[in-house]
């Protein structure tokens, strides 16, 4: 009987011990099943922590890289690119749970979609900045353009100019000078003889004549000329005035006036002298200060 009871005591501990093994085996699965998924959930926080770093650190990338385009647009991109900064760091000190790490995904989306709000009309403005570059260029290089056909212009007006001035100026030709013995027979001056000679000491006179040349586009009206005459010694013969044309001063044997009427005039004019030197004798013509004719010839 007590053998019985004994066996009985021993199934009952059995079975008590069974129980607490079959409860021990199920308490030591769902542990190590919380571990394992704790576990599974820490190193997927990890990844999303780490992918959420990167996709801000690329955001970051591409505002610097328009920031550095320098547009209009500067000021407010840096502000964005702050606000990824600031999530950077502060994602960088966070453990990395699940409830933090949606609300960093929650800010990443909403400052990319910021981003790309601001990307395109950044976009936009380089566009427009783009064509307003080429207009700009295109408008300097008409003005240069236009610039060269007026400095052409003005040129080509500076020398028609000049060349209807010096067109306008007024050719003498057939400058000559020849010395003559001078007779009068009668009382009358309209009877007086001129013989032409070479000989300065016979030479009573010397006429000195030239031709005003035809000029069309000249200005008509009354014309003087100054006649110099300067003899083998140096001097100048005649009247020996003077006339000033600003600083220049001009020493002249007579000045003759006559009216021009654009059509060809013969000039004839006499100096008279005595002991005229022998040797070579030079005649100049000036229209004011300028030399416009000159001849040369020689008493015996």
């Amino acid at each position: 009987m007590e053998n019985q009871q004994s066996n009985s005591s021993l199934k009952a501990v059995i079975a008590v011990l069974a129980i607490l093994l079959v409860g021990s085996l199920v308490y030591i699965f769902k542990v190590s099943s919380d571990v394992e998924n704790v576990q599974t959930e820490l190193k997927t926080t990890l990844t999303e922590k780490e992918t959420v770093m990167k996709d801000l650190q690329d955001l970051k990338s591409t505002y610097d890289a328009a920031i550095a385009e320098n547009t209009s647009m500067s000021e407010e991109l840096i502000k964005e690119r702050d606000k990824v900064v600031s999530l950077m760091s502060d994602l960088s000190k966070s453990k990395g749970d699940v409830a933090s790490m949606a609300k960093y995904k929650t800010q990443f989306i909403a400052l990319q979609a910021n981003m790309k709000s601001l990307m395109a009309e950044n976009e936009g403005l380089k566009k427009q900045n783009t064509k307003l570059t080429v207009q700009r260029d295109s408008t300097a290089v008409v003005l240069v353009a236009s610039q060269k056909t007026n400095e052409t212009l003005l040129s080509q007006n500076d020398d028609l100019a000049k060349t209807v001035e010096k067109g306008a100026r007024l050719s003498i030709v057939n400058l000559k000078t020849s010395a003559y013995i001078v007779r009068t027979p009668g009382l009358l001056r309209s009877s007086e003889k001129q013989i032409e000679t070479d000989k300065a000491s016979r030479a009573d006179r010397l006429k000195i004549s030239f031709t005003i040349a035809e000029n069309q586009i000249a200005k008509s009206g009354d014309k003087t000329y100054y006649v110099q005459v300067i003899d083998s010694k140096n001097n100048v013969l005649g009247d020996k005035k003077t006339q000033n044309f600003g600083d220049k001063t001009l020493s002249y044997s007579f000045a003759t006036t006559i009216k021009y009427e654009n059509k060809s005039v013969v000039v004839s004019e006499n100096l008279a002298g005595k002991n005229f030197a022998k040797g070579s004798y030079f005649v100049n013509v000036f229209d004011k200060d300028v030399l416009v004719s000159k001849s040369s010839f020689d008493l015996k």
